[in-house]
């Protein structure tokens, strides 16, 4: 498949590896590209001088383009941008914050920008912006995500029609059915997360992969909406932010039950009953940990054979 995406990255095919905090380091990132994909590597857990080491190592395990994801509002963006032109890293996927900040900057230094967004407005915003594409991700997504709550199959087709830019579509997709879906609504590319959090280069530690794999339908919850809207599975950590919504707590108090270093504890230390386990709704179609080329394979071959079943099909 040839189409704006594909030519935009330079990849065989128009599937991106989401930038997964404490999941996508350089092993996955690599291995997603050396496959045909769009590595990524997730600096939003990582300090300056471990984001150079992740991009030194990529570019030493594959000649093929990856990316990194920075969410605009790290502490350290200012450090990660200058690792990121110094690297010259090809691509920058941004997130959680106003893209027109360091669009133009980057774009200066020859780096292609992708923006990911939750809703046809920003969309709209990240395009005047001066970005080459956008992540639509709606709202069955894993991590940070939107207050608005739009669903992936309102959502890209109305980003897809207002967009003059190509649209990437997120949230929900782990194979080819859903890959080739998200096309026929719109989207030049997909990009994938909870799927690649099950693989084996993923830096996730392995009980919070064996979690994944295991849970059913319903296993996840979007919460902390007041401060930045997370999707986690439900656990001990959970039900304390569930116990402190029914007493109507502050937002203070919100913050105090996160603390800090959550996220590192549950995803990448494996504490499962006190950690910020994150994952989209669509871990419960997940029940096998396999490597990530495999998986790219997988999803090429399934959306093959999506198309194929699709064009057997009669008219109404």
């Amino acid at each position: 498949m040839e189409n704006r995406i594909t030519d935009l990255f330079t990849i065989k095919y128009p599937i991106i590896q989401a930038g997964m905090i404490w999941c996508s380091g350089w092993e996955l990132a690599s291995a997603v590209s050396n496959a045909g994909g769009l590595g990524i590597i997730g600096s939003g857990s990582m300090y300056p001088d471990i984001l150079e080491a992740h991009i030194q190592k990529t570019k030493e395990a594959t000649d093929k383009p990856f990316a990194v994801n920075i969410p605009l509002l790290y502490p350290n963006i200012e450090a990660h941008i200058k690792t990121i032109i110094k690297e010259k890293v090809p691509i920058v996927f941004s997130s959680a914050g106003n893209p027109g900040t360091w669009t133009s900057i980057l774009k200066s230094e020859g780096i292609k920008v992708v923006h990911v967004v939750s809703s046809e407005k920003f969309a709209l915003k990240a395009q005047d912006a001066g970005v080459d594409a956008v992540v639509a991700e709606g709202f069955e997504a894993g991590g940070h995500n939107g207050r608005e709550e739009t669903t992936s199959l309102v959502l890209w087709p109305l980003v897809a029609k207002a967009l003059d830019i190509p649209m990437i579509a997120a949230g929900g997709i782990a194979d080819g059915k859903a890959m080739l879906a998200a096309m026929l609504l719109g989207a030049e590319g997909v990009q994938i997360g909870s799927r690649f959090v099950c693989s084996e280069e993923s830096s996730a530690h392995q009980a919070f992969k064996d979690t994944v794999v295991n849970l059913k339908e319903g296993g996840t919850v979007l919460t902390l909406k007041e401060l930045a809207p997370v999707r986690l599975i439900k656990n001990e950590f959970y039900s304390e932010l569930a116990s402190a919504y029914q007493r109507n707590a502050s937002i203070d108090e919100l913050k105090d039950i996160l603390g800090r270093g959550r996220a590192k504890k549950g995803m990448f230390e494996g504490e499962l009953k006190e950690g910020e386990l994150e994952i989209g709704q669509v871990s419960s179609a997940i029940s096998d940990i396999l490597p990530a080329g495999q998986i790219l394979n997988n999803i090429v071959r399934e959306f093959n054979e999506a198309l194929e079943s699709a064009s057997k099909l009669s008219k109404l």
